[in-house]
């Protein structure tokens, strides 16, 4: 395999591609970019939950003030202000206040054990969220990890009875997509789907491209971000970046997520989630056996230089807003050049 393989994909004229669709497909895909629905991702403003005292509501300010579709926010974002600190009330009273807003919310939970995510469907039927995102963190063979979250994910229906969430399964550097692909299958419940993150399959020595090819058909949501692809022990880490300065073909996988589904959008969510300096290691090395073991790891966080923590805080915040503005730029781009 080429050394920089995601390289080659960003050479390629995303232009071009679409040049070549037809006439039907290229309006298709103008009509698409310009109403994709983006939501404001709690991870943008990560530093700014756990250390700079940010609450749920402002997250909420944040996508109102620039016109996105909705939130996605993991369970624990905010401290102890967050959806898994709230009592059934508080809960409540922030589903309503989003719903004034017009907002949609996603909730997002780092496990598929029964415990965290029983409870989390709970605290999603509460706010009123119309998405549970989750992934495994089990410690063990790959193949082990893959049973597990088969056996996991086979009891949301006992968890949302009547069908009130949609459920998605992140690839989160550790499984391939062939992996994910077969947990969907055999899980066989038609309200799981995928949730497609733009660099997270570089881990599982994947590229951007290869990946969202092989998770295509259950692919229901998205996390956009930019990263520098750099080696580690014969694999691949990711160290998040700045969206448009790094090594993913952003515009290309904008365009393949727009153009699935036929008659409506397949993706319904593009949660834009900047994480700029957020490092992963390989997980997955083209020297593995056929079922190698993964570490237990703990949920996604970003290391912060303490010496200036009120600058960091701005940085991020100020990233988070860019980001709006460069993947609506993106999507006119797209836009103006399939009309």
């Amino acid at each position: 395999m080429n050394e920089a393989p995601w390289l080659t994909d960003n050479v390629r004229n995303w232009r071009e591609k679409i040049h070549a669709l037809p006439p039907k497909a290229r309006a298709l895909l103008a009509a698409r970019a310009m109403r994709a629905p983006l939501f404001a991702h709690a991870y943008a403003f990560h530093l700014n939950f756990r250390f700079g005292g940010m609450v749920p509501f402002e997250l909420a300010e944040f996508a109102d003030k620039r016109g996105l579709d909705g939130i996605k926010i993991h369970v624990n974002d905010g401290e102890g202000a967050s959806l898994s600190a709230m009592s059934p009330q508080e809960l409540q009273i922030f589903g309503q206040q989003l719903a004034g807003l017009g907002l949609e919310i996603h909730v997002e939970t780092s496990t598929t054990e029964a415990g965290g995510l029983s409870d989390a469907v709970a605290r999603a039927h509460a706010v009123g969220a119309t998405s549970l995102r989750c992934y495994p963190r089990y410690e063990g063979h790959v193949s082990e990890i893959v049973e597990r979250t088969i056996n996991d994910l086979r009891q949301l229906r006992q968890f949302d009875p009547e069908g009130r969430l949609r459920f998605t399964l992140e690839q989160h550097e550790d499984l391939k997509s062939d992996e994910l692909v077969r947990i969907v299958n055999e899980v066989g419940n038609p309200d799981l789907g995928l949730l497609f993150d733009f660099g997270n399959m570089v881990n599982a020595y994947e590229t951007p491209l290869e990946a969202l090819a092989l998770q295509a058909a259950h692919v229901t949501e998205v996390h956009v971000k930019d990263c520098l692809i750099q080696p580690d022990r014969g694999g691949w880490a990711h160290l998040a970046c700045v969206s448009g300065t790094g090594h993913l073909p952003m515009h290309s996988m904008l365009i393949e997520l727009l153009l699935l589904g036929e008659d409506k959008p397949q993706v319904l969510a593009f949660g834009l989630e900047e994480e700029e300096g957020y490092f992963a290691p390989a997980l997955r090395l083209p020297s593995d056996g056929p079922d190698p073991f993964i570490a237990a790891r703990s949920p996604s966080f970003t290391e912060i230089d303490t010496s200036d923590i009120g600058a960091r805080l701005e940085q991020e915040a100020a990233a988070a807003s860019a980001q709006v503005t460069t993947i609506k730029a993106m999507l006119y781009d797209i836009a103006r050049e399939a009309g």
